[in-house]
């Protein structure tokens, strides 16, 4: 249903998609997709959480703040495109239960936590906190003001977190 969806996707009009298409595209009886994900919605939303994955490991610059800067900015950049927001926005519409966000979320953590293993030896803020700090200002700029946040941004916010967490560590 996945591969059919994301094709469907590529070759139409988003008002051109719908539960009928997928299902022919698949080669299934729509009845297979109600049964298993209830709506178009929920089909959308399931492919969507599907494309946050990053296939490969974050990239490595040798020092925390530059790894995390790529990485905001890498995120900055697929969540702020136009298909990254459409994602975003199929993600949010058929996920009443939280699953897909929730997916989503994980991936986000993955990447942070794989970047903060590599440093182990520095004062490295909590994954959580990197998400607070730096994910969800770039999230919230992207659906919720006029203007996407230009590039460099994910890097200020990775700068400002480190600049705090190495303050908090020499208080301690």
């Amino acid at each position: 249903m996945h591969d059919a969806t994301r094709e469907l996707l590529v070759e139409t009009e988003r008002d051109g998609i719908s539960v009928p298409a997928i299902a022919a595209r698949a080669g299934v009886n729509p009845t297979t997709i109600y049964r298993r994900w209830g709506d178009l919605a929920s089909v959308l939303s399931d492919v969507a959480a599907d494309r946050f994955r990053q296939s490969d490991p974050p990239a490595e610059t040798g020092s925390l703040t530059g790894d995390l800067s790529l990485w905001a900015e890498y995120f900055l950049e697929e969540m702020g495109s136009g298909p990254g927001r459409s994602y975003v926005a199929d993600v949010l519409a058929g996920d009443a239960n939280g699953e897909n966000t929730g997916i989503c979320a994980r991936y986000a953590a993955d990447a942070i936590t794989q970047i903060l293993a590599r440093f182990p030896n520095t004062a490295n803020p909590a994954v959580d906190e990197v998400l607070d700090h730096v994910a969800a200002p770039i999230l919230y700029r992207i659906l919720f003001t006029k203007q996407r946040p230009e590039a460099g941004y994910g890097s200020q916010l990775v700068t400002r977190l480190l600049r705090g967490t190495q303050t908090d560590a020499h208080q301690v």
